[in-house]
C-alpha cells in the first residue's frame, strides 16, 4: 500500500514496517547579501556569527559554495529549483513575467508530498512560486527613520508561524528570506556600535568616502542611510558586520524555538545566501553587482541529525543548483526530476572532493556580463558597456591574486581564448539541450530604463539611479514583474 502524503513507513526493531512516521520538516534560511568571508564560522576575524557558528558545529559547512547567477531573482531561481539559468530562463533582477512552467520549485515538489509550506519575506518573486502561505515584514529603512529591526520584524512573523506549522499534522517547509545584511545597513543597538565606536563624521579623519559620494547612480541612496557628514568608509563595513551580528542574534531565537518545540531531531535546517556583497572593493560600493568573489561566494550550512557528519567542513566547489537535490535526498523524496544540480552527499561521504571544477557565471543587476570561473581563473566578459567604465574583458588569477586586483587579460591572451572557448561551448551545449537562446543574450532590457542595451558607459552611468531607500525598495519590488 502506498504511503499517505506527508508520511513514510517506519521500521520496528524487528525490521517490519509499522505505523506511518511523519516525514522530516524543512526550514531554509535564505539570507540576502551575506558574504561568507564576513562570518566568523568561515574564518572572519570579527565575531559576527556566534550562534550560526554553534549551529555549524552540528552541521556540514561548505567553504566554496558559489552563487553563479547574480543577483536575487536568478539566484533564488537556482536555489529553489535545482536548475541553472538555462532551465529557469532567469538571469535578471527585474525579470519580466513568471518563472517558466518548465521547472518545478521546491515548494511545489513538497506540496505534492503532503507538506504544508510558508514563505516569509519573498512574496511575489517569480522564484518563490508554490508556497501555501506568504507572510511579509518591513525590511528597509533610512538614517532619518533610525535603526531598522529587519530580523526582529521577520521573527515576529516567523516564530508564530513556526509554532502553527509544528502543531499541525503535516510535515512542513518554512522558508525565511532575511533582509539583513542587505543595504541599508542599520542594525539596532548595541550592534550598530559593536565594531565601530567612534565618530565616522569626525572632521579630523581622512575623507575616504569621496568615491562613494561621487558615484552619481548610487550616491543619493547610500547617503540616505549613512551618518550625515560621514568621512570614514570603514564605518560602513563595520555597520555591515553589525547587521550580520544582529541577524545572527535574531536567528538564535529561531534555533532556540526549534529545540523548545521538540523539532530538532526531525527537522532539516539549511542556511544559504542568495549572493554576497561588495563593500569597498571593485568600485561596486555596498551592493551586489559584479562577478567578483565577494558577490559569488556565499554560505551553505546544513543540519540533518543522523544524516550529515556534524562539524564537517567541505572545501570543494558547489553551486546553488545543488541545494534542492540535496534537501530532497535528505527528506527521502524522489520527484523524478533530472536536476541540473547534483546532490552534495557524495562530498560529505568522501566519495568525491567537489561537484564542479568550473562553472558559468551571469549577472544582470546594474551591469550585464557573463563569465567562466575555474578553481584558478576568473574570466568576465561584458555584453554591453557598464556604468563603472570597466574594460570589456577581465581576467584574474585567483591563486596569485585572490582579491582580483590585477586584470591580466592583455598579458594572458591565450588564457582568455581558452576560457572563452570553454564558456561558449558550454552555452552552445545548454542552448541545444534546452532549445532556447541563452537568457543572458535575450534579456536586453534587464535595466528597466529602455528597450535594448546601453550603447555606452556614459548612457549607463547617467541612465541608472537610486535616489533613496524607498526607491531602492521599489526597484527590489521590480523583481516581481
Amino acid at each position: 500500500m502506498a504511503n499517505a502524503p506527508g508520511t513514510r513507513a517506519a521500521e520496528s526493531e524487528s525490521g517490519k514496517l509499522t505505523t506511518m512516521a511523519k516525514r522530516p520538516n524543512l526550514i531554509l534560511f535564505g539570507i540576502d547579501s551575506l558574504r561568507c568571508d564576513h562570518m566568523s564560522c568561515y574564518g572572519y576575524h570579527r565575531l559576527t556569527t556566534p550562534h550560526i557558528d554553534n549551529f555549524a558545529r552540528d552541521s556540514v559547512l561548505f567553504l566554496n559554495n558559489l552563487s553563479p547567477h547574480i543577483p536575487t531573482t536568478p539566484a533564488y531561481g537556482s536555489m529553489l529549483t535545482g536548475m541553472d539559468c538555462f532551465s529557469t530562463e532567469i538571469v535578471a533582477l527585474r525579470h519580466r513575467g513568471p518563472l517558466t512552467d518548465k521547472v518545478r520549485t521546491l515548494a511545489e515538489i513538497l506540496r505534492d508530498e503532503g507538506y504544508a509550506s510558508t514563505c516569509v519575506g519573498f512574496t511575489g518573486n517569480p522564484s518563490a512560486r508554490g508556497f501555501d502561505n506568504y507572510l511579509n515584514y518591513a525590511g528597509w529603512g533610512s538614517w532619518d527613520e533610525g535603526p531598522s529591526p529587519k530580523a526582529m520584524n521577520l521573527n515576529a512573523q516567523a516564530l508564530p508561524e513556526l509554532e502553527r506549522l509544528a502543531a499541525g499534522d503535516q510535515p512542513f517547509f518554512l522558508f525565511l528570506r532575511h533582509m539583513d545584511p542587505h543595504a541599508p545597513y542599520l542594525p539596532v543597538p548595541p550592534f550598530d556600535k559593536a565594531f565601530y565606536a567612534g565618530d565616522a563624521a569626525d572632521p579630523n579623519l581622512p575623507d575616504t568616502m569621496g568615491p562613494v559620494r561621487d558615484f552619481k547612480p548610487f550616491c543619493d541612496f547610500h547617503l540616505s542611510w549613512m551618518p550625515p557628514g560621514i568621512r570614514d568608509i570603514d564605518y560602513v563595513t563595520a555597520a555591515y558586520d553589525g547587521a550580520v551580528a544582529y541577524m545572527d542574534a535574531c536567528i538564535a531565537q529561531i534555533f532556540q524555538r526549534i529545540d523548545e518545540l521538540g523539532l530538532r531531531e526531525n527537522t532539516i535546517v539549511a542556511l544559504n545566501g542568495d549572493h554576497g556583497e561588495t563593500l569597498d572593493e571593485h568600485d561596486c560600493y555596498f551592493d551586489h553587482h559584479g562577478l567578483y568573489e565577494p558577490t559569488l561566494t556565499v554560505p551553505l550550512i546544513i543540519r540533518a541529525p543522523g544524516q550529515v557528519p556534524e562539524g564537517a567542513v567541505i572545501p570543494g566547489m558547489v553551486l546553488h543548483q545543488d541545494l534542492v537535490p540535496t534537501l530532497l535526498e535528505l527528506l527521502d523524496v524522489d520527484p523524478g526530476i533530472d536536476f541540473d544540480g547534483q546532490t552534495l552527499s557524495d562530498m560529505w561521504c568522501g566519495e568525491k572532493s567537489a561537484n564542479y571544477s568550473e562553472c558559468y557565471l551571469t549577472e544582470a543587476t546594474w551591469m550585464r556580463k557573463h563569465g567562466w570561473r575555474t578553481t584558478e581563473w576568473k574570466l568576465i566578459r561584458a555584453l554591453e558597456p557598464d556604468f563603472h567604465y570597466k574594460p570589456p574583458v577581465e581576467l584574474y588569477n585567483l591563486h596569485t591574486d585572490p582579491l582580483e586586483l590585477h586584470n591580466v587579460a592583455e598579458s594572458e591572451p591565450a588564457v582568455v581564448d581558452w576560457l572563452t572557448a570553454r564558456m561558449e561551448a558550454h552555452i552552445a551545449r545548454r542552448e541545444a539541450e534546452k532549445g532556447i537562446t541563452a537568457p543572458i543574450y535575450t534579456n536586453t532590457s534587464w535595466h528597466g530604463v529602455k528597450e535594448g542595451p546601453f550603447e555606452s558607459s556614459d548612457e549607463a552611468y547617467h541612465g541608472m539611479h537610486i535616489g533613496s531607500a524607498s526607491q531602492a525598495k521599489k526597484l527590489q519590488a521590480g523583481e516581481k514583474k
